[in-house]
């Protein structure tokens, strides 16, 4: 008995780390490699010391990322192209507070999760604190 509980949690686990998912495979948002490192202590990012103050940074993935510190050390960032419009029709979301707001369709996405309501959320991107700096990579 012991064996088929320890099998099911080992597949559960297994399924879980899937990267198979909609924010991975949206059809609008190319995969643009991004390799970001936002230093704090410049002006630019100093908002990145504090929680829930996002940043947007231009130049990179499709329409730029927006970065924001979501606890002592955790941070999160997202691609700023609209993940349910075709990229060329919209303008990079804005930061309204905590959320990033579609240009086009004014759906607003929660930038702790990047969800919106809509059928894909925004583009997520890894990050890492290393020392003042945040770095965000693909």
């Amino acid at each position: 008995m012991k064996k088929i509980w320890l099998f099911i949690v080992f597949t559960c686990v297994l399924l879980s780390c899937s990267d198979n998912n909609k924010t991975n495979n949206n059809p609008n948002i190319p995969n643009y490699s991004v390799n970001a490192y936002l230093n704090t202590n410049l002006p630019s990012y100093n908002n990145l010391l504090y929680i829930s103050s996002p940043v947007y940074v231009a130049n990179y993935g499709a329409k730029g990322i927006i970065v924001m510190k979501t606890g002592e050390g955790t941070y999160t960032a997202f691609d700023a192209a609209c993940p349910n419009q075709p990229l060329v029709s919209c303008a990079a979301m804005t930061i309204d507070g905590i959320y990033a707001v579609c240009s086009c369709d004014k759906t607003s996405y929660n930038l702790f999760t990047g969800l919106g309501g809509q059928e894909y959320p925004m583009k997520q991107y890894r990050t890492e604190l290393s020392g003042t700096s945040v770095h965000v990579y693909n």
